[in-house]
C-alpha cells in the first residue's frame, strides 16, 4: 500500500499539521494532491478540536506548484475539462485562505508556482532563510492565474509585475522583504522552533474571536470607509462583547487567572 499523499497529525493540544506527502516529486501537485488538501482543510476547519493548521512538505522541498505530468496531460484536456481542472485548484486555495482556524506555512524548503499560492494563502509564513522561491509559470508559457488573488494580496502589485514577469528565482530574506513570509531562520529547527513559539501565542487566544477576527479582515480590507462599512464593524463588535468567550476573557482578566480557552 503506498503512502497517503497528504498526512494530517493532531496533537492534543489541537495543532493540525499537514504534509504534503510527495518527496520523490518535491510534493508537486496533481488533482489528487489538491482535492486531499481541499478535503484536509474543509474538514480541519469544521472540527472544533483544531485550534491551528500547520503546512509544510515532506522531504527537502515545501512545493514544487504543478506536476509536470499533471499539466502536460491537462493540455490535451477540452475547454470544459481545463475549466473545471482549474476550478479544483481555485476551490482548494480558496478553503485555505478563508479557513476560521489560524494556519501557518513551514516552508522548509523550495516553493515554486502553486506552492507559492499556498505560502500566501496562509495566515502567518515561516521560511528556512535558503528556501528558493519563483513564480515560475512564465517558464512555462503559463500564468499563475489561480494563484494571483492570494499572491498579489501578500506581495503587492509591484512585486507581482517583476516576479510574475520574470520567473526569477529568489530567496526567503527577499520573500520576507516582499511580504510572502514574516520571518526567516537559517535552519529547519530554527523555522520549527519559531512555528512553535507562534503556536504557543495563539493557543492562550480565544478561538471563536480568532475566526472572528480573520473574518474581520476581509470584510474590510481594501473597502472604502462607508456608513455600512461602520455599521458592520459596529454590529461585529457590539455582538462579540456580548459572547461567552468576551465574558470569560474579562472574568478571567479580572480574576487574574487564564481563560478556560487557553492551553500551555
Amino acid at each position: 500500500m503506498t503512502d497517503p499523499i497528504i498526512l494530517t497529525d493532531i496533537d492534543e493540544n489541537g495543532v493540525a499539521t499537514v504534509t504534503i506527502n510527495r518527496p520523490d516529486v518535491h510534493n508537486a501537485f496533481n488533482e489528487h494532491v489538491i482535492s486531499a488538501l481541499d478535503n484536509a482543510f474543509k474538514s480541519l476547519g469544521d472540527n472544533e478540536a483544531v485550534r491551528v493548521i500547520v503546512i509544510t512538505g515532506a522531504g527537502k522541498s515545501f512545493s514544487a506548484g504543478a506536476d509536470l505530468n499533471w499539466m502536460k496531460a491537462a493540455a490535451e484536456f477540452s475547454r470544459e475539462e481545463n475549466i473545471a481542472d482549474a476550478n479544483g485548484l481555485s476551490g482548494m486555495l480558496a478553503t485555505l485562505n478563508f479557513c476560521p482556524k489560524p494556519t501557518i506555512a513551514l516552508v522548509n524548503g523550495a516553493a515554486f508556482g502553486g506552492g507559492v499560492g499556498l505560502v500566501s494563502c496562509c495566515d502567518i509564513a515561516i521560511a528556512v532563510g535558503g528556501a528558493k522561491f519563483s513564480l515560475s509559470e512564465v517558464k512555462l508559457g503559463l500564468t499563475p492565474a489561480t494563484i494571483s488573488p492570494y499572491v498579489i494580496a501578500a506581495i503587492g502589485e509591484r512585486a507581482a509585475r517583476r516576479y510574475f514577469l520574470t520567473a526569477e528565482r529568489f530567496d526567503g530574506l527577499e520573500a520576507k522583504r516582499i511580504g510572502l513570509v514574516h520571518e526567516t531562520a537559517p535552519s529547519i529547527e530554527e523555522a520549527s522552533a519559531l512555528v512553535d513559539g507562534l503556536v504557543t501565542t495563539m493557543l492562550a487566544n480565544a478561538p471563536e474571536a480568532q475566526a472572528e477576527a480573520k473574518d474581520l479582515i476581509f470584510a474590510v480590507s481594501g473597502k472604502e470607509i462607508t456608513d455600512d462599512l461602520r455599521a458592520d464593524t459596529a454590529r461585529r463588535i457590539a455582538e462579540r462583547r456580548a459572547s461567552v468567550e468576551a465574558k470569560e476573557g474579562l472574568t478571567a482578566f479580572l480574576e487574574k487567572r487564564r481563560p478556560k480557552w487557553s492551553i500551555g
